[in-house]
């Protein structure tokens, strides 16, 4: 992982495409915790971001929201970031999304450490995209060499629409 070509380190184990998606907690907007596990029966596409103050972030986030093709009304959408909950409902507001579910990762990094996602220097996470299937196993998975460039994100609706199949 990179950012303008300086090396960033991740810390943990980087999950793999087969593998289970881990267990973690996760603060919504309310400041109550979630497993990322949950809800177990749907698939999930999960999108993770640096942080939602960024252009590339915002980018990615709209292009989940506006750009799933319905995808939305069959999947559950959801956008990570280390971003205080606060910061992610403004920022949902602002953007005028109501489609993705926006799960906060500010309370020590468990998502990013679990999932070897967690830049160690920054302390934010790093840019990827993933789909989980309804038995939480993760089908795709991206994971972007810098921190500046967008993810696959169009492969990642095509996957999951053939998991509804």
């Amino acid at each position: 992982m990179q950012f303008r070509g300086t090396p960033l380190p991740l810390s943990g184990p980087q999950v793999k495409t087969g593998e289970s998606l881990r267990e973690a907690a996760l603060a919504k907007g309310d400041l109550s915790l979630v497993n990322i596990q949950e809800p177990k029966g749907m698939v999930r596409v999960i999108s993770v971001v640096p942080s939602l103050d960024t252009k590339v972030c915002e980018q990615q986030t709209h292009y989940l929201s506006e750009k799933n093709q319905g995808l939305d009304q069959q999947v559950k959408l959801i956008t990570v970031s280390v971003d205080t909950p606060f910061a992610q409902q403004r920022f949902a507001k602002e953007a005028g999304i109501a489609n993705v579910e926006f799960l906060s990762d500010f309370r020590g990094g468990d998502f990013g450490k679990s999932h070897g996602l967690l830049l160690e220097g920054p302390h934010v996470l790093a840019r990827a995209i993933m789909v989980v299937d309804a038995n939480n196993v993760i089908r795709y998975l991206q994971v972007t060499p810098d921190l500046g460039q967008m993810p696959d994100m169009d492969k990642a609706f095509q996957v999951a629409r053939g998991l509804l199949k």
